[in-house]
């Protein structure tokens, strides 16, 4: 008995999510086959799918063969194109072809894009460029492509960077090198990793996988480093944890070494210190 009222409860649970990810297409000029389509809508046309607006030109929406375009609804996909803007809160997301696919919940925006998300008081906005953008409608998540994010003096390149509209969550992951950089008059800081989170609210954040903080001819090295920009320190852990100025002379080496970007001063972290994994764990991460 058990076992069919869990059964039940999954099957309500995913058509929930199937409503859920049913777009509907207003405005323009309709055009096609009423009954089993595509439609094609031409002239200011908005597709609203949840809390997701994308605004077009021109949009086309199609069910499978063999089904009413009623009778596909959860199925069916929707093609904006003619440049497309995407709103979302206080996101706002521009590209050429927009790809909507109900049975995910999935929009791929097709690059160029680009975002901007509008701060909150006293934050700066975040903004991103990307060769493909993905918005899911389950979720007020977003993962780009081959992408760029700025927020302030902080820029950080990667091959993918998924993004937490709502808690200013970034994380990227690249198989070859993270690049982040916190742009300053006397010389970009320079942060290099596997992979990097980022809260881009209070500018905190981790790397892992290999670490290299540059800062100037101060070379810091270790397995990962927490970076705090409100306090400019960022505490390097390895086994051990190098730092090194060439030009200087200067060498130390040490479980944690805690080094001041703003001071370009390493000293011995005199405690013990784990990363705080928990407060930078993507939405659903165990």
């Amino acid at each position: 008995m058990r076992k069919w009222v869990l059964l039940g409860l999954l099957a309500l649970t995913a058509l929930a999510a199937e409503n859920v990810r049913v777009i509907r297409v207003e405005g323009g000029r309709l055009s096609g086959d009423l009954r089993y389509g595509p439609w094609t809508f031409e002239g200011g046309v908005v597709g609203r799918v949840k809390d997701l607006a994308i605004r077009a030109p021109r949009a086309t929406l199609t069910a499978p063969k063999g089904k009413t375009m009623q009778e596909a609804e959860g199925e069916r996909e929707a093609r904006f194109e003619g440049g497309v803007v995407v709103e979302r809160g206080r996101v706002r997301a521009e590209g050429p072809v927009l790809l909507y696919r109900e049975a995910t919940g999935k929009g791929e925006l097709q690059g160029p894009a680009r975002m901007r998300q509008e701060p909150k008081p006293g934050e700066d906005p975040v903004e991103v460029s990307a060769s493909l953008m993905t918005f899911e409608v389950d979720t007020n998540v977003s993962t780009s492509r081959s992408a760029t994010l700025k927020s302030g003096n902080q820029e950080g390149r990667a091959q993918e960077v998924y993004y937490e509209e709502e808690r200013g969550l970034a994380v990227f992951t690249d198989p070859k090198e993270v690049v982040l950089l916190r742009r300053r008059p006397e010389g970009d800081l320079v942060i290099r990793a596997k992979e990097v989170r980022s809260l881009t609210g209070p500018k905190k954040l981790i790397a892992t996988g290999g670490v290299v903080l540059q800062d100037g001819n101060l070379v810091t090295t270790g397995d990962s480093l927490f970076y705090d920009d409100a306090t400019g320190e960022a505490l390097v852990l390895g086994r051990p944890a190098r730092s090194e100025n060439k030009k200087e002379g200067f060498s130390l080496s040490g479980a944690t070494l805690q080094h001041n970007v703003n001071r370009h001063q390493v000293r011995l972290y005199p405690r013990a210190f784990q990363l705080p994994r928990e407060e930078f764990k993507k939405l659903g991460e165990k």
